[in-house]
């Protein structure tokens, strides 16, 4: 049974403890908060063992196997590595790291610990986007020509001290959901050879909404991301033979739809829980047989989604107040 910790009580480690009690072979056992009392009640809710007032005390407790790292951007890098000098493996939500220079300084750390090391990426796990990658990577809808991948919703009525507004907290849209449809891009075509970009700011200082071109040797994909509006979150992938349709909400989709010569056909993948059992799944995997990284999220795949990230900053004069 590989035992779980969680450092961070807020929402998305709500959303990820209630999937781990749907994946066989993995227990939550530990919870961490820097508010005890926080961390108690979260380890009632989902029947944890142990609850730490401290991050630290989690990292040198031997009450876990991996700890899933679920605070906000700007502290992912600090605690991640900071378990990892303490020998524990680490699932450390996205984006891993907020610029290149933090992804680095995690990997060396993993590599130098000899410990299991991923970056949360879960749609990369999703069983409807892995038969989408296998029926691009097949060649079903022929070259691709076009991609195109939104994620947005209206966020400009929460805190501004909160994580979307607060600069300081790495804020904004690229960095929390603008990684969707930049990951989807990549995992399908690969690094593009240019990236064009455009994004509007808020008054609290962050980047509200930035739209993407990139361009490969023989297609584009148009990219966005916001949080002033809605969008529709279907995404599309077109080659020279036909068309695939993810069905919205694409980052957590449970099916497909395949347009070959005018047939369409409606393809119902399906998923466990939310849908971070599949992420779960892949670091019990990954842990049983003894690897430090996953072959379907490497560390290099971190490093090159991180690196994307930052020409779209630098394109676009999305820089936060820590750097």
């Amino acid at each position: 049974m590989i035992k779980w910790g969680i450092v961070g009580a807020g929402n998305i480690a709500h959303s990820f403890s209630k999937d781990l009690a749907l994946v066989i072979g993995g227990e939550l056992t530990a919870v961490a908060s820097r508010d005890l009392d926080k961390a108690r009640s979260f380890a009632n809710e989902y029947g944890a063992p142990n609850a730490f007032g401290s991050y630290e005390e989690l990292f040198t407790s031997n009450t876990v196997d991996v700890i899933y790292i679920a605070t906000p951007h700007t502290t992912h890098a600090e605690l991640s590595i900071a378990a990892m000098k303490a020998g524990k493996n680490v699932l450390c939500e996205k984006p891993v790291g907020v610029n290149k220079g933090e992804v680095e300084a995690m990997i060396k750390v993993a590599k130098e610990n000899n410990v299991f090391f991923m970056e949360a990426l879960w749609t990369r796990f999703n069983p409807t986007i892995k038969k989408v990658k296998e029926l691009v990577d097949n060649g079903t809808i022929g070259d691709i020509g076009y991609l195109h991948a939104d994620f947005a919703f209206y966020a400009l009525d929460r805190d501004e001290n909160g994580r979307l507004l607060n600069p300081a907290l790495a804020g904004g849209s690229l960095l929390d959901i603008g990684i969707y449809p930049i990951f989807l891009s990549y995992l399908m075509l690969g690094r593009p050879k240019d990236i064009k970009a455009t994004a509007n700011f808020y008054k609290t200082g962050v980047e509200v909404q930035i739209s993407m071109i990139f361009n490969y040797e023989k297609a584009q994909a148009i990219l966005y991301s916001g949080l002033n509006s809605n969008s529709e979150m279907k995404a599309e992938i077109a080659g020279s033979k036909g068309s695939i349709f993810v069905h919205p909400r694409w980052h957590e989709t449970s099916g497909y739809t395949l347009e070959i010569n005018g047939d369409s056909s409606v393809v119902e993948v399906g998923k466990v829980g939310k849908g971070y059992t599949y992420e779960i799944e892949e670091v019990h995997k990954c842990l049983n047989a003894g690897k430090t990284e996953s072959d379907l999220w490497s560390h290099q795949n971190s490093r090159d989604l991180i690196e994307i990230m930052d020409t779209v900053r630098s394109k676009t004069g999305i820089v936060f107040p820590f750097e």
